[in-house]
């Protein structure tokens, strides 16, 4: 089930937000994501965010700052069961344009992206990681 985000969400997500990174990420230290956990932490509340609850435990999430996707994230056990895909067609729904940042290395959810529609428009490199990043956008 996809729901709006409840502040009581806040200490799982930001588990999942860890966890997820890290594992997705295995090309940046995990310095990098430790570091920017209090920042997350505080600004996640302030976006819109939907969460995929089953059984009564997250399982995966969706944070968007109006039409920017800051990023989807599901629980490493539940991967590739269509939790990701769900949450995107949510926002799909409440929105006519949605963008988002990818590291080109993630190529499990460049992948993704593309199938779900979404066009790369440029290429950058994230400043504070040093990384290549295509931006994404979609448009219903």
């Amino acid at each position: 089930m996809i729901r709006t985000f409840e502040k009581g969400d806040l200490s799982p997500v930001m588990q999942l937000w860890l966890e997820t990174n890290l594992q997705a990420h295995g090309f940046i230290p995990a310095a990098y994501w430790e570091e920017n956990f209090p920042f997350v932490q505080e600004a996640l509340p302030q976006a819109e965010v939907y969460v995929y609850e089953t059984e009564g435990k997250i399982k995966g999430f969706l944070g968007i700052t109006g039409e920017y996707i800051a990023g989807i994230f599901v629980d490493k056990t539940a991967q590739s069961g269509g939790i990701g895909k769900q949450l995107l067609d949510h926002a799909k729904q409440c929105k006519t344009h949605l963008t988002l940042q990818v590291y080109q290395k993630n190529k499990r959810a460049v992948a993704f992206y593309r199938r779900e529609g979404f066009l790369i428009q440029q290429e950058a490199v994230e400043e504070n990681t040093g990384e290549k990043e295509f931006l994404m956008a979609w448009k219903r």
